[in-house]
């Protein structure tokens, strides 16, 4: 070997060494976020969280910092009273009680429904199951709103006005987005399952209920609390189908709270929505790692 060559490996070899450090450096400047991403979470969070603040400082206000111009936005006395008197000017926790009812027995349907539509969908044969799938659906397209005067016509001529039937009808009905989760989980799962069981004697509501159906806790937790916020939520169809009586808080909160004169008292309101709004944000904040878990779950296989 001669002087030139060995000259030559000794100038190449620290090069060679230094290029996978330089990878990754590179590498690891890409994976730092940079200040504009945390500017961008930043404005998203002040977005989503903004509104919910302002609501918790107007319920703190009185009504004639409420109605003040230029609009102050802290309170210059924190008015707690307002949520007391939020509890106690009408039967809060009477309504709240028909809410947690309605939301409950509907989402507790709708899953179980759903499930059952997704694993038939998923495991079992039979022709023209693909186009049926695609009608199920299709029908996501449908706006509520086109379907809600049908709907209170027909629930009217069966005499279930006023009732809490219309939501047990509509559990046990399914839900396509719901059905479309449970499906693309059950499919992914492997088909040796259900084979093993059937050679033990297993038929298809044993294969489902004892098997696949435990498999599935995660979807099965994300449909109930999507069905649980929605319904508790909705607003239309309680103030369309129920009356004052029997009716949720979301109508009750927009029907009360009344000076002797017939207005708003829009403090009092605003506190009546955050005791409304706080339930919800609980639930997502202790359940939204499954709300991760099936969102992968349900895109594994189309």
């Amino acid at each position: 070997m001669t002087m030139e060559d060995t000259s030559t490996r000794a100038m190449v070899a620290p090069a060679a060494r230094r290029t996978p450090r330089r990878r990754n450096v590179l590498t690891n400047a890409k994976k730092r976020p940079t200040a504009w991403t945390y500017i961008l979470i930043l404005a998203l969070t002040a977005f989503f969280v903004g509104p919910f603040i302002w609501l918790v400082l107007a319920a703190l206000k009185t009504p004639a910092e409420w109605a003040s111009l230029p609009i102050s936005i802290l309170p210059e006395e924190a008015q707690w009273n307002n949520f007391v008197s939020a509890l106690t000017d009408m039967n809060f926790i009477g309504y709240a009680g028909n809410s947690l009812f309605v939301a409950t027995t509907y989402s507790v349907l709708i899953t179980l429904s759903s499930a059952a539509v997704g694993f038939g969908f998923a495991r079992l044969r039979a022709p023209g199951k693909k186009a049926l799938f695609m009608v199920v659906l299709a029908t996501m397209m449908i706006p509520q709103i086109l379907t809600l005067l049908p709907t209170y016509v027909m629930f009217a001529r069966i005499g279930l006005l006023n009732t809490y039937w219309p939501w047990v009808l509509w559990g046990l009905a399914a839900s396509p987005y719901m059905v479309f989760l449970f499906r693309q989980f059950f499919s992914s799962l492997p088909k040796e399952l259900e084979d093993a069981a059937i050679i033990d004697g297993a038929g298809w509501f044993r294969i489902f209920a004892t098997i696949f159906l435990p498999l599935s806790r995660p979807i099965l937790i994300t449909s109930f609390l999507l069905s649980f916020t929605w319904t508790w939520g909705d607003y239309i169809a309680p103030a369309l189908l129920l009356d004052l009586d029997r009716t949720t808080l979301a109508v009750a909160i927009t029907a009360w709270y009344q000076d002797p004169n017939g207005n708003v008292i829009p403090t009092i309101q605003a506190a009546a929505a955050v005791m409304y709004i706080i339930p919800v944000l609980l639930i997502f904040f202790f359940a939204q790692r499954y709300f991760v878990q099936s969102n992968v779950s349900s895109g594994i296989k189309g």
